[in-house]
Order: C-alpha cells, then sequence, then structure tokens
C-alpha cells in the first residue's frame, strides 16, 4: 500500500492552463457497491462530505487522493488530469482521522516530512515546518513526540504537515472524530480559521452535521454511492430531500401531493401548510413545532390533529425527544417537565398537533 503520508508534486511539474480548482466524475465499482458522484469546487472552497456509514464518503476520499483507482469517470486539479499520477506525485494534503502521525517524530519533524520528500533541504524543511507550528499556536511543542501531544494538539500537527507542502488539494476524513467534547468545539473553532485562510481546495468528509455545518460552504449528501443533495448548510437545513438528511437536521419530513393549502401525504393523512402550492412537495416542521395532549383537544380544529401512539423516549439534553406512531409517523420535542406531567412512556397514546404557520412546505 502506498504510503499514508503525503508528498506533494515536484515544483517542476507542469500547470497546463485550465479551470483552477476541483473537478472530479468519481466511479468506482468494488464488491457489490458502487460510487458514482461529481464533485466540483473553486479554490478557496471547503466542501463537505456528509453520508451515513457505507455511503461512499472514505471511498471517494481514497479516490480523491489515489489510494483508492477510478472504475470510471475523471479527476482534474486546476486543469491537470491526475488518474494515472501516482498518490505521492500528487498535490494533495490529506488529514486521517487518527492522525497518522510518525510516533518516533518530533512534531517539528513530523510537519518537515513533507518539504523533505519534496525536495527541501533539512534545514529548510525544518525552517518551514516551525513556521507552519507557529501558525497552529504549537511553537512550544515542536520538540514534543506524538505520544505527550494531547488530541487537539496532535490534530494541529496532523494539519500543519498537511499544508507544509502548500497542496491544490486539502482532504480531510473525519478530523475531530477522535477528539472529545470539550476539544472538539475549540479544534472545530480553530479549524474553520485555518481553512478559511487555505487558498485552495478543501473536502471533508465527515458524519456529524454539526462539523458540516460548521466548517464547510457547500455539502454534498451521499447515500448509497450517490449524490443525493448538493448546497449550501442553509439551504440543505431548510429544504431536507431525503429521511436522512430530515433526521441530521432535525426535521420531520413528508412527501405528497399539494393543492392549495393542503398536502395529502404520501403516507395518508392531510397536512394544512402556510404555503399555497400544487403538486409534488416536500412538508417539513422540527420536533419542537409539535404539541401533544393526552386527551383530544378540545375546540381544536381538525386541521393538523392527529391521534399517535409513544414508541419511544429519549433524553436529549434538557428534553425529551418522543417516537410516535399512528396517523402520523413524527418526532416531538418537549421538556420533562411537560413530559412527566402528560404521564408519557411507551405505549401511551397522544394527540399530537402542529400550527400551519410552523410548517414548511416546497417543491419536490
Amino acid at each position: 500500500m502506498t504510503n499514508p503520508h503525503h508528498t506533494t508534486a515536484d515544483d517542476t511539474h507542469p500547470h497546463p492552463q485550465g479551470p483552477p480548482g476541483l473537478d472530479a466524475h468519481l466511479v468506482v465499482d468494488r464488491s457489490g457497491f458502487r460510487l458514482d458522484v461529481t464533485l466540483t469546487a473553486a479554490p478557496g472552497d471547503v466542501v463537505a462530505l456528509l453520508g451515513p456509514n457505507g455511503a461512499g464518503k472514505t471511498t471517494a476520499l481514497r479516490a480523491l487522493a489515489g489510494l483508492t483507482p477510478l472504475t470510471e469517470g475523471h479527476l482534474r486539479l486546476d486543469g491537470t488530469a491526475l488518474e494515472d499520477t501516482p498518490p505521492e506525485s500528487r498535490p494533495v494534503g490529506v488529514v486521517f482521522q487518527d492522525y497518522l502521525l510518525f510516533p518516533h517524530l518530533s512534531a517539528l519533524d513530523n510537519v518537515a516530512f513533507g518539504p523533505r520528500c519534496r525536495g527541501a533541504g533539512k534545514a529548510e524543511a525544518r525552517t518551514q515546518a516551525a513556521a507552519w507550528l507557529e501558525r497552529m499556536g504549537l511553537s512550544g511543542h515542536a520538540g514534543v513526540k506524538p505520544r505527550r501531544l494531547s488530541g487537539g494538539q496532535a490534530q494541529r500537527v496532523a494539519l500543519a504537515r498537511a499544508l507544509a507542502t502548500r497542496p491544490r488539494l486539502l482532504l480531510l476524513d473525519e478530523p475531530l472524530a477522535a477528539l472529545d467534547a470539550r476539544t472538539r468545539l475549540e479544534v472545530r473553532a480553530q479549524l474553520r480559521r485555518h481553512l478559511a485562510e487555505f487558498e485552495a481546495v478543501s473536502v471533508l468528509v465527515t458524519h456529524d452535521p454539526l462539523d458540516a455545518m460548521v466548517l464547510a460552504d457547500r455539502l454534498v449528501v451521499v447515500e448509497h454511492g450517490r449524490v443525493v443533495q448538493e448546497g449550501t448548510p442553509a439551504d440543505i437545513a431548510r429544504h431536507p430531500r431525503t429521511d436522512y438528511i430530515a433526521r441530521l437536521v432535525g426535521l420531520n419530513l413528508y412527501r405528497g401531493q399539494a393543492a392549495g393549502h393542503a398536502v395529502r401525504l404520501d403516507a395518508g393523512p392531510v397536512i394544512t401548510t402556510t404555503e399555497e402550492l400544487s403538486g409534488p412537495v416536500f412538508v417539513a416542521f422540527p420536533p419542537s413545532a409539535v404539541t401533544l395532549f393526552r386527551d383530544r383537544p378540545s375546540g381544536a380544529s381538525a386541521r393538523n390533529l392527529w391521534r399517535c401512539e409513544v414508541a419511544g423516549l429519549e433524553t436529549q439534553g434538557d428534553q425529551i425527544r418522543a417516537d410516535l406512531t399512528g396517523e402520523l409517523p413524527l418526532a416531538a420535542d418537549l421538556t420533562t417537565v411537560a413530559a412527566a406531567e402528560l404521564d408519557l412512556h411507551p405505549g401511551a397514546s397522544v394527540w399530537a398537533t402542529v400550527k400551519a404557520t410552523q410548517t414548511h412546505a416546497y417543491p419536490a
């Protein structure tokens, strides 16, 4: 297998005229699984590949790095075709999930490894490495070996090593997954700043929606080896198009046929919405928009009122998430006090209501 510690192309590598940035159509066939993903990005863009386990995110990242060959398609970076270029000759930097720092080298020499492989002399490589460690706020840890670094420090050393060769494509594989929750907050903010300063293309693979929303300019959601939706974080969050994305951004999502303000769902019932539409639509609303009653509320109109049963309860911070089945399967959020007052438990019968003004309908 190719040494996972990336290097970059020789400075004498020709740079043909072509559109800057990434232009990739990644097709990989592997033991019953087919990845077919198109990715484009301009210099300075941060793109997050998001999707459930087994969706093909890591396969896409390995194909970009040259560690997994393409079955079909193309891969161009700044106008240069890379399909037949070996991994060690690609202008690509990689930050792996577990960082893969050399345990026997100091932080300084880990970062200097890339420039050394590119042909820099030892003194020059260490000078460059020292500058990168300073940018990362790690000057005081230059002589420290990886086992004595914290998770956040190791992540920054790995990022410095990836950037020290000035790659034209930076790949980050779950870069925050190895960190505890407290460290993750701090390092996420630092990583956002470093990515904002990076002048080339960054591609981030993650299954964490918060990492994707905070770090990326654009999200590409992959399911079963295909792109199912892409757009800005705000657009994805407001207009989810699959159940996976809806769960990811915390929304109840349904598909149906609209006629005016009424949407007859594929699942059966009708939802009254604020928007007036016709034809195939999605309807979404947050779990916090759902109000629960143990008895049918007196005086309530028939609109957006469904009889349900509690299938499960889950504590989420200071709230309770109720998983409901029945006329309309949905998730509802309520306070622990409200859950106690309603005596909610699996099997309990409830009535669920949602105001039309809290729904959001958009074309399917």
